[in-house]
């Protein structure tokens, strides 16, 4: 008779001594992935446009070399091949790529009044950048059997007036993850989370902070009672990056608050 296998434990720390790269890393969504990262035992290489952010993190974390940080321009090849060689060098390996940086603002203007370099602007950062960052980290991902987590948006799925720029490099991003899944399964997984709103007022870097201004009329909307916290989509990226999550590849993760499931009518 076969056995069933018996009830086991959660990990307490399922990233433990795991090395992930996080780009947009210095504040909000990716400070928040990185953080979450941190606290599952993991060992952090962020890179961002913003040094001041950066460094920042690295004396408010006081964590010593399980957090790095180098200025990285995701949309420059040369740039991010010294960011990956970079961690490479002072870690020794990479298990996970978390692909988050991206232009903040999804307003472009009317599309004939769009110009064609804040077109490609918004889509060499998003989403050439998540391609960069995949190349160069995927050869030492594949010898560790690590994940990769590209970070895009309910603007993939839905859209407001005048953000065609904006959609389409994380409309791009979705299709990015579920084409490389197929390529480089079963060495590396890969996975996307859409994230809908997220308050990252008090996530930025220090000379910027300030408290969200969030009115009740905000969080009621949300079938959650809530905005999202970069902590949220902290907590599913940690899901993503481990073991744990060994079956889950291809995937695109929607984390709204329920605001995708509501009816909305004018």
């Amino acid at each position: 008779m076969t056995l069933t296998p018996p009830i086991r434990p959660l990990n307490p720390l399922p990233l433990r001594d795991r090395v992930v790269l996080i780009t947009g890393g210095a504040q909000g969504i990716g400070r928040g992935i990185a953080q979450a990262v941190i606290g599952a035992g993991g060992i952090v290489a962020v890179g961002d446009l913003d040094a001041a952010a950066g460094k920042a993190c690295l004396a408010e974390w006081a964590i010593g070399t399980r957090a790095s940080f180098q200025q990285v321009d995701v949309s420059r090849e040369a740039s991010v091949r010294r960011w990956v060689d970079a961690a490479l060098a002072l870690h020794g390996r990479v298990d996970g790529l978390v692909n988050n940086a991206g232009i903040p603002d999804p307003y472009s203007g009317p599309i004939d009044a769009l110009s064609l370099a804040t077109w490609r602007r918004c889509l060499d950062v998003s989403l050439g950048g998540a391609f960069l960052c995949s190349k160069h980290a995927l050869p030492a991902m594949r010898q560790s059997g690590g994940a990769i987590v590209n970070v895009a948006s309910t603007r993939a799925h839905q859209s407001e007036p005048n953000t065609e720029a904006y959609a389409a490099a994380k409309g791009g991003l979705v299709a990015l993850t579920h084409a490389l899944a197929i390529s480089e399964g079963p060495a590396v997984r890969v996975n996307c989370i859409s994230p809908g709103w997220i308050a990252t007022d008090a996530w930025r870097k220090p000379t910027a902070r300030r408290k969200p201004k969030l009115s009740a009329r905000d969080k009621a909307q949300h079938p959650a009672g809530r905005v999202g916290t970069p902590e949220d989509i902290g907590q599913l990226a940690v899901v993503l990056l481990g073991p744990e999550s060994g079956f889950i590849t291809g995937q695109k993760f929607v984390v709204d608050g329920g605001m995708a499931a509501k009816m909305q009518y004018a």
